[in-house]
């Protein structure tokens, strides 16, 4: 059975930096994209960044230069760090992985809160 696992929101002011990290069990996935997404209150969720095996990784365009994507394939595990938080990157935030090399993803964590504090 694949889990996905989050961990690492909490409160943080403005400027701040967080490093959320999802473990990733039942299967590996070294070969999967993973990635993490995120839904504020009242809103949609939406894409913020992925990682592809090789090392390519994807950005929406509100978080580049702020926010990096990495992953360790030994430890199945992927990681968001944040940096220069604003308090429009509050929201739940939910790790994914998707099998195929197009597509919807197949698994999704239970989601961690970051909360930030202007």
């Amino acid at each position: 059975q694949v889990q996905l696992v989050e961990s690492g929101g909490g409160l943080v002011q403005a400027g701040g930096s967080l490093r959320l990290s999802c473990a990733a069990s039942g299967r590996t996935f070294s070969s999967s994209a993973m990635g993490w997404f995120r839904q504020a209150p009242g809103k949609e969720r939406e894409f913020v960044a992925a990682t592809r095996s090789g090392g390519i990784t994807y950005y929406t365009d509100s978080v580049k230069g702020r926010f990096t994507i990495s992953r360790d394939n030994a430890k199945n595990m992927v990681y968001l760090q944040m940096n220069n938080l604003k308090p429009e990157d509050t929201a739940v935030y939910y790790c994914a992985v998707r099998v195929g090399v197009f597509g919807e993803y197949d698994y999704w964590g239970q989601g961690t809160q970051v909360t930030v504090s202007s």
